[in-house]
């Protein structure tokens, strides 16, 4: 397993702090169900976080440009994710939509999906996750436009605070094509099913 980017904090470190917490919250790690809670946890992390050890960019370097001629929307609908609040450390779960307008190359789809897993793999806010799929998208393939949508709870809402259940955030980035013609807005918002919500 890949270990983090930041070489001041070990292993060892990170599973005392956990079982710290442990502690503090009112239990002994030392009881058997809680022995090896510490290294689950840290393990867990390191998938959790993992896309701090990637730029999500990489993933849209290889590219086509034998499409036919095909200069219209591609859109990748229902991307599902799983983040985590940066306030609260708690999960958000949701769904991406992506869409651009190619100039003269395209991208393997499941790139995009990578993407997403790319900046969600990170403490987030989804209104930065958002933007930063959004320009990544556009700086790297540089299309007419991009679309991004966003449809997440957020557990540290749910579980926590008001404990409202059911309730969804939606949140967009709309670039290039997608911002200034309002026709390509609302086919991309079509296309994701946003218009019948």
């Amino acid at each position: 397993m890949t270990e983090p980017k930041n070489p001041d904090v070990t292993r060892e470190q990170a599973e005392d702090a956990v079982r710290v917490l442990l502690r503090w919250a009112g239990d002994d790690p030392a009881r058997e169900g809680l022995l090896d809670t510490p290294k689950r946890v840290v393990k867990a992390y390191r998938d959790w976080f993992s896309g701090y050890l990637e730029d999500p960019a990489d993933y849209l370097a290889r590219t086509f440009e034998e499409v036919g001629g095909y200069d219209e929307m591609i859109v990748l609908r229902d991307i599902e994710f799983e983040s985590h609040c940066e306030h609260h450390m708690a999960p958000i779960i949701g769904r991406a939509h992506v869409g651009y307008v190619p100039t003269d190359r395209v991208v393997g789809i499941s790139k995009l999906a990578r993407v997403v897993d790319g900046f969600a793999r990170r403490f987030q806010v989804q209104e930065k996750l958002t933007a930063q799929i959004a320009h990544c998208i556009e700086e790297t393939l540089q299309p007419r436009g991009v679309g991004v949508v966003i449809d997440a709870s957020h557990e540290c809402m749910t579980t926590r605070g008001v404990h409202k259940r059911g309730v969804s955030m939606v949140t967009s980035q709309m670039l290039g094509s997608f911002r200034e013609d309002p026709r390509t807005r609302a086919e991309f918002l079509r296309f994701v099913g946003v218009d019948r919500r």
